[in-house]
């Protein structure tokens, strides 16, 4: 494939070697220019996750983390922050296409990225999201240290001046008193090919802690990150029509419809059901009668895995 683009190396300000994976990066474009007159809206920051980008910076200041198999059955998270903005947020890397269908749900929200299959950008122009990379907002980014391209972070408060606020979050989650039963739950894992997650209940936090790949996952200050709730999520996930620069395809999760998920909070654990009708719509999780499933107040993180 070829290399990245021009503006992309130019919002690249510090560090050598290969500047992303190899993907190319949008243009300034029509829809980009349009989005930032319509008011506030939800950030979402594509974050790499492999062992050489972490410990992560900003993430446990999102309010909905979400978690998704890449190529080679590897994880990358997506961060959406709404209520705050932390100082920096990263390592940033490159988007996939699911997360079109999935940004669908807030308004015109700001997509931070670094780099995409060529052949995707085309989908991204054309989406009703804003899209922010080094290539149209230079000033935004930075390399850390650490080896490229596991380095890039971004500095939300300059591409979105302040926190848009809870009203941008909608996501169709419910916050409030947990449902009734449950069962008790001390740990719980999902496991990709080739990267995993590990959440297990702490009383003396209040949060699932947070643990990738066998390892305790950690905030760049050393604090242990933590989930108020976390939702598994069962959906159809098949082969997109891109693939990798070794070859490999671009798993696609498919998060409109309907089906099974968990919902872990407050050291137990509810079978439920999630569907969400349109892209443009929230996802509901219910209990089999139907009546919503509450949220516990705090971070979320939504883990996608496939349906058996």
């Amino acid at each position: 494939m070829a290399t990245v683009t021009a503006a992309l190396a130019a919002g690249c300000t510090a560090g050598s070697g290969p500047r992303d994976d190899g993907r190319g990066a949008p243009k300034d474009s029509k829809q980009g220019a349009s989005a930032s007159a319509t008011g506030p809206s939800a950030l979402a920051v594509k974050i790499d996750n492999a062992a050489a980008a972490r410990p992560h910076t900003g993430v446990d200041a999102a309010d909905v983390v979400y978690a998704e198999q890449v190529e080679g059955g590897l994880s990358r998270l997506m961060a959406v922050y709404a209520t705050r903005l932390p100082e920096s947020v990263g390592p940033v890397r490159s988007a996939r296409e699911s997360d079109l269908e999935l940004l669908r749900q807030f308004d015109r929200p700001t997509l931070a990225f670094s780099g995409a299959q060529k052949k995707l950008l085309p989908l991204i122009d054309q989406a009703p999201l804003r899209a922010e990379t080094p290539g149209n907002a230079a000033d935004a980014y930075f390399r850390g240290p650490g080896s490229a391209p596991h380095n890039l972070y971004l500095r939300p408060g300059r591409i979105v001046p302040k926190p848009p606020g809870e009203a941008a979050l909608t996501t169709g989650f419910h916050y409030g008193a947990a449902p009734e039963g449950g069962t008790a739950t001390d740990s719980r894992t999902v496991r990709y090919p080739a990267a995993r997650f590990t959440f297990t209940w702490s009383d003396s936090r209040d949060r699932w802690l947070i643990g990738m790949d066998g390892a305790p996952a950690t905030t760049a200050g050393g604090e242990r990150m933590a989930a108020a709730t976390v939702v598994v999520q069962y959906v159809k996930v098949r082969e997109s029509a891109f693939r990798d620069f070794l070859g490999n395809n671009t798993p696609y999760a498919e998060t409109v419809g309907s089906g099974k998920a968990q919902v872990l909070r407050d050291g137990r654990a509810w079978d439920v059901n999630w569907k969400r009708e349109e892209a443009t719509d929230g996802t509901a999780f219910t209990t089999g009668d139907g009546t919503p499933v509450n949220f516990a107040e705090g971070q979320v993180w939504v883990v996608f895995t496939k349906a058996p």
